[in-house]
């Protein structure tokens, strides 16, 4: 069978060896050379890598503000790992519609359910195909409120000919996680329109310490730095750093196969099911493809004839309001549509059509 995931690793990891006995392992030239390749890559140099995509988004949540009681409006049709840091941090979230003929969220929902307690939109990106950016961006700028990209799967994912992470959203969270490009092995990085934010989020990410100010000249911790800012202890190791320089080394060449899958999958599906919809149709996005979604109303009668070919065809996701743990089990059309319709296929790197 196929895999609809597979982790990415390079063949050769020449400096492996040499930081695991270099004494350190901890964020450092490794990290900085890491986010200096992902600024370069997006197009934003203002780039904070941490440990995890939860830990991104922790910072996320806690650059904005976020207090218990605060409305965050949000995708359903996402991943858990998208909107459980919500409920951690006591926000309450707000569950918008999605368009049914692409899984990202309605501008027109999400209008409709800003209320003076709501302090973020999260705009999850599903399986890698952009959402309507520019109107959600629009929503946001009107309310005075922060709009947040929820990158989790479409790292080099583009809209409107700019990669994600440098589309006007305010702060992008990014997941390195197995089975994304570039994974290093797991991890996360955050991209900051605003300056005030990214220097923030520095902060956050460590404890609240400046390191340039945070050791006297002797080494010994300087009594005049002062941590005045609550934060958490997720820096992205050496050892992880490395390997996602190594990857970003490679991301191009992975992402044009995955690009050149997709064309395949569709002349192919359209020939024998030409009832069937398709993911990332304007000319406005270019997927990174990290699935092939299509839309038919067949659904479970293709999941198994594909499978039956050896294609690990799913659904991904399970829409997040059927959770109880989000307090909100209201139905949506939109998503009910969506989720009812939508098929993910293999289009990785790995996949040889």
């Amino acid at each position: 069978m196929i895999p609809l995931f597979k982790p990415y690793m390079p063949e050769q990891l020449p400096e492996l060896e040499t930081i695991l006995h270099s004494g350190s392992l901890s964020y450092g030239k490794w990290g900085k050379l890491f986010e200096i390749k992902l600024g370069e890559y997006i197009g934003e140099p203002k780039i904070v890598s941490v440990n995890s995509y939860n830990s991104a988004m922790l910072v996320a949540l806690a650059v904005i503000g976020i207090k218990q009681g605060d409305e965050i409006i949000a995708s359903s049709m996402s991943c858990l790992a998208s909107n459980q840091p919500f409920v951690t941090q006591g926000a309450k979230v707000i569950w918008a519609d999605i368009d049914p003929l692409t899984g990202t969220l309605s501008p027109d929902s999400v209008r409709s359910k800003i209320t003076s307690k709501t302090k973020a939109i999260f705009h999850n990106h599903f399986c890698g195909y952009p959402g309507s950016i520019d109107e959600i961006n629009e929503i946001g700028k009107e309310n005075g409120i922060m709009v947040v990209d929820d990158a989790i799967e479409a790292f080099g994912s583009e809209y409107k000919g700019r990669r994600i992470g440098n589309t006007g959203a305010d702060i992008t969270v990014f997941s390195f996680q197995t089975v994304r490009l570039p994974n290093t092995i797991d991890g996360g990085a955050l991209a900051f329109k605003n300056a005030e934010f990214y220097e923030k989020a520095l902060l956050i990410r460590d404890y609240g310490i400046d390191r340039k100010n945070f050791r006297t000249s002797n080494g010994e911790i300087n009594s005049a730095c002062d941590i005045n800012t609550p934060g958490f202890g997720v820096t992205l190791s050496e050892i992880n750093s490395y390997i996602g320089c190594l990857q970003m080394d490679k991301v191009d060449e992975l992402m044009a196969i995955q690009r050149k899958n997709a064309v395949i999958w569709r002349n192919s599906i359209l020939l024998k099911y030409p009832e069937t919809n398709f993911l990332g149709n304007t000319l406005n996005e270019l997927p990174n493809y990290w699935v092939f979604g299509i839309l038919n109303s067949n659904k479970m009668t293709l999941l198994k004839k594909f499978r039956d070919e050896g294609y690990y065809a799913s659904s991904v996701h399970l829409p997040n309001n059927y959770y109880s743990v989000f307090g909100n089990r209201m139905q949506m059309p939109g998503v009910n549509e969506f989720y009812a319709n939508f098929l993910a296929l293999p289009c990785g790197w790995w996949l040889n059509i």
